[in-house]
């Protein structure tokens, strides 16, 4: 006899109804589904902007249950395991699906969970999703894994890609529904004080908005993406790196529209289906080397003489959007403002951090892990090690982007950084004003304040930075 016991659907950071699945086989299963949602030490230990950006997909996602007759169980635990087996006790459940997720936290909980389940009789299955190419799946001729993008590039472009997944007619409900926690009442919002206001404006939320950005992407900015992606002060690049992140649309669906712009000789189609790729390289490489999360990928870049003291008044400038150079400023005040970051932006201020002010790159993840609402555990380790010189397939450390030659270059007619600068401007932008409400009070800066002088110039970090690479010991 089949098993009729309701199958717990974990929702984590999969928070959308199509191409889901885990999602598609529960409601093929002809049993009850039970999506449920667990706020654990993981969630709570994430960041201000992205627990903030977290919360608001969960409430989200719970709407469009809803509407399909379903409703998003949430718990609140420390342990997630345990809000599982609450509710497996609650519901009758003989099975917990969810989708896998690569980062080392995340792996150890959920195999510790498996184990634990399975040892109590209780199916545990996880499921694609989150990923077109399952890390251990893309091998070398050798049968390792790759370590440069170019190679890895070659080795998946003509593999063949799963058609997305249509989203489910209906989701079968129980018979009795378990008890939901308020959502509101875990304030996910609480770190971000005042600047929750000032961001949430820019937020494109749910996987509606995400279908209808890429929609509009690839009828009017792929053709240019190749050039536009660029241009920080263009809107020319997708965005979608937000929903991407909370799973509220899927590589898959991303990849087949491109794959048709490309059909469609829309010239920037492959550039945009190389940048999904390079997210697929970065969470490869966090998979196989998960130290590429919190150490040096090339060990012996541990003897590299940075500062790893983040009080020191040049970090504080950083943070603050205060350098004196126009292109590393407009990017952090961005970041503040939008809880994104231009790419052409983060690339300056990280080359910046790490080179010019000969700060370890950590200190600029762990600020990023912070301020992003579009963060991403496996991308954003390895754009800081990219920048930095000491991550896999790396700019080299001796490429230190000149911050104002790059200013104009890419922003010839200063619109990025007069939308996020105020100081010295008659009449600024709404968005360099918002950089002031978002802020900290205790950081006491005005738009009245007169813009610092560089804490340090283009030309004496560049050499200051290059003699200690020349200087190194490996």
């Amino acid at each position: 006899m089949s098993d009729k016991r309701p199958i717990l659907l974990w929702f984590r950071r999969d928070l959308r109804l199509s191409d889901h699945p885990a999602l598609d086989a529960a409601c093929k299963s002809g049993r009850p589904v039970i999506p449920v949602f667990i706020h654990d030490r993981l969630s709570e230990g994430l960041g201000a902007a992205p627990l903030f950006r977290l919360g608001l997909g969960v409430g989200h996602l719970a709407e469009s249950l809803a509407e399909k007759g379903s409703r998003l169980i949430l718990r609140r635990e420390v342990e997630a395991l345990d809000a599982l087996k609450k509710l497996i006790e609650e519901t009758g459940a003989g099975a917990v699906w969810w989708t896998r997720l690569y980062d080392p936290e995340t792996t150890a909980r959920d195999s510790q969970i498996k184990e634990s389940l399975k040892e109590a009789g209780i199916e545990a299955r996880s499921f694609g999703g989150h990923l077109m190419f399952e890390p251990w799946t893309v091998e070398t001729k050798t049968g390792g894994y790759y370590k440069v993008y170019t190679p890895f590039w070659r080795a998946v472009k003509s593999d063949d890609v799963a058609a997305p997944l249509s989203t489910p007619g209906k989701i079968p409900a129980p018979e009795s529904w378990p008890e939901s926690e308020d959502l509101a009442s875990w304030r996910t919002e609480r770190a971000m004080d005042r600047g929750a206001e000032v961001v949430r404006p820019f937020v494109q939320l749910g996987e509606g908005a995400a279908q209808s950005r890429l929609g509009s992407f690839m009828a009017h900015g792929v053709a240019d993406y190749g050039e536009t992606r660029d241009l920080p002060g263009v809107d020319g690049t997708s965005n979608l790196s937000e929903n991407l992140a909370l799973g509220e649309i899927s590589p898959f669906q991303c990849w087949h529209s491109g794959q048709r712009a490309r059909e469609e000789g829309k010239r920037g189609a492959e550039t945009f289906l190389k940048e999904l790729v390079w997210r697929e390289f970065a969470y490869h490489l966090m998979h196989h080397t998960p130290r590429i999360t919190h150490s040096n990928w090339r060990e012996e870049w541990q003897a590299f003489p940075w500062n790893e003291d983040e009080r020191k008044a040049e970090v504080w400038a950083w943070k603050k959007g205060r350098t004196g150079i126009r292109f590393v400023d407009a990017a952090m005040r961005e970041l503040y403002v939008t809880g994104r970051m231009h790419n052409r932006g983060r690339m300056i201020v990280a080359s910046y951090l790490t080179k010019h002010l000969m700060c370890h790159w950590d200190i600029g993840k762990r600020w990023f892990e912070d301020c992003l609402i579009d963060w991403d555990p496996a991308s954003n380790a390895m754009g800081w090690q990219w920048s930095a010189g000491s991550g896999p397939d790396a700019t080299p450390f001796f490429r230190v982007f000149n911050p104002v030659t790059q200013l104009d270059k890419f922003d010839k007619n200063r619109d990025y950084t007069d939308r996020f600068i105020a100081e010295g401007q008659g009449n600024p932008h709404a968005d360099a004003l918002a950089y002031f409400e978002a802020i900290p009070r205790h950081w006491g800066l005005s738009p009245e304040d007169a813009y610092p002088d560089p804490i340090v110039s283009p030309q004496e970090g560049r050499e200051r930075a290059l003699n200690a690479y020349q200087n190194r010991n490996f």
